[in-house]
């Protein structure tokens, strides 16, 4: 399993990204799933210049997941698979096997509340989130990989 981490977080490329999981995790490749981001070359500079040269950043479309999904899974290089909001890992969910989900950033806006301090969600948000249990992906809130992993149902 070369994708070690399937993270949820609206600011994508940052240094706790970065540094925080791609450290421990010994990444070499980023895979942001993001239909704006990937038709957009000035934003995809952007996030480049947070991503050191020895880590490939790729961008992708949600439809693009289906037809490359499964190679990106079977490339042995360790990946996080990124994605900014949670209707796209769910589309993300449904073009290639995930087993587990990790929330990192969700951040204030209207008609969120506080589930942690970087964890706020809508109720909508909530119900895409127990249906991706439900479908057997495992979801859990964690900001760094030194912190203890908050289950969905200590969200609710």
């Amino acid at each position: 399993m070369a994708i070690v981490l399937y993270r949820v977080d609206d600011r994508l490329v940052h240094g706790q990204v970065v540094i925080g999981w791609g450290r421990p995790l010994g990444i070499s490749r980023i895979v942001l799933v993001d239909d704006d981001v990937a038709g957009s070359d000035w934003e995809q500079e952007l996030y480049r210049m947070a991503v050191p040269a020895e880590i490939e950043l790729r961008f992708a479309r949600v439809a693009d997941v289906a037809a490359q999904g499964a190679a990106w899974a079977a490339d042995p290089r360790p990946t996080i698979l990124l994605t900014g909001d949670i209707a796209t890992m769910a589309a993300v969910s449904h073009a290639m096997p995930v087993g587990r989900v990790n929330l990192g950033g969700l951040h204030h806006k209207p008609g969120r509340s506080e589930r942690l301090p970087f964890i706020f969600l809508a109720e909508d948000d909530l119900r895409q989130l127990q249906q991706l249990e439900r479908e057997g992906v495992e979801v859990t809130a964690q900001d760094l990989p030194t912190s203890s992993p908050v289950s969905l149902g200590a969200l609710t």
